[in-house]
């Protein structure tokens, strides 16, 4: 080939070249476009959360909030303070055919301290002194019902015979079917103490459920109903919101929070008669 031929060859080759590669860069450019446009048109959706409901949204406010607490010890026979299974179930039958809403301690101490009820007729079902037949008799009958009842646990009594152990107690409370409140440490008689032995009996009682069954409890029982002016102070002090108390009555939201009127249950009482400690 002579040199002129040469040269045309060289030069119509690198122009190929060239073509080529401008060819391939556009190319790049297109890919690149669409692969950020597939890209872009994957973008992730996320839904919105809804803020979760109130449980208390569908309560209504009221003036005077009227609240029947009952009042139980041992679920058994024997003696005044222990009110037979037969009857427990039978009681606990016509508050569900009444349409009674047995409250939680939560849902009681919310109820009085705002003035607020759900729909429905409310009862507040209470057993002193944590006896064990409370997880053999009363909470079978609580759970087929599908109600709620609160136990005011003696702290101290809590490796005792006939009475819940911390294991019985946290178990009970994981159905949701009952929870725990304070009735000191030694159930002795308050107003017989000091002031200083008061706060103690309730300050290490409410610190142990809190630290055991982790909770925030707001509210104690006084054992058999004894108090004094000091007991309401260290009620206070120790961090309680709401103390029991034995005097007949319905409590109100009017009432004092330090001493809540309670219904007494007692055996061989008629369903009449039952009936009557609600209104």
């Amino acid at each position: 080939m002579h040199f002129r031929g040469f040269k045309h060859f060289v030069g119509f080759g690198l122009l190929t070249l060239l073509i080529v590669g401008l060819a391939g860069c556009g190319s790049g450019t297109s890919n690149s476009k669409a692969a950020s446009s597939t890209v872009s048109s994957k973008k992730v959706t996320r839904k919105a959360t809804k803020p979760k409901k109130s449980p208390y949204a569908d309560w209504k406010t009221v003036k005077t909030v009227k609240l029947p607490i009952l009042m139980y010890h041992s679920i058994s026979s024997g003696n005044a303070l222990k009110v037979p299974a037969t009857e427990f179930k039978a009681e606990m039958a016509y508050l569900k055919q009444q349409h009674y809403r047995t409250l939680t301690t939560t849902e009681a101490v919310y109820a009085l301290s705002h003035h607020r009820i759900p729909q429905q007729k409310i009862v507040w079902v209470t057993l002193d002194d944590s006896y064990t037949d409370n997880k053999t008799a009363a909470w079978p009958i609580l759970k087929a019902n599908h109600q709620h009842a609160t136990i005011n646990f003696i702290t101290g009594f809590a490796t005792h015979p006939n009475h819940l152990s911390l294991a019985d107690a946290k178990k009970m409370a994981a159905s949701g079917v009952i929870d725990f409140q304070s009735h000191t440490v030694r159930h002795l008689d308050l107003n017989e103490l000091s002031y200083a032995d008061q706060l103690k009996e309730l300050t290490e009682s409410k610190r142990w459920l809190d630290q055991n069954l982790h909770q925030k409890t707001p509210v104690i029982c006084y054992p058999a109903g004894r108090a004094n002016a000091a007991t309401s102070r260290a009620a206070k002090k120790a961090g309680y919101k709401y103390a029991l108390s034995t005097a007949p009555g319905i409590a109100t939201s009017e009432t004092d929070p330090y001493n809540l009127t309670r219904q007494r249950v007692t055996p061989g009482m008629s369903l009449e008669t039952f009936a009557g400690l609600l209104k």
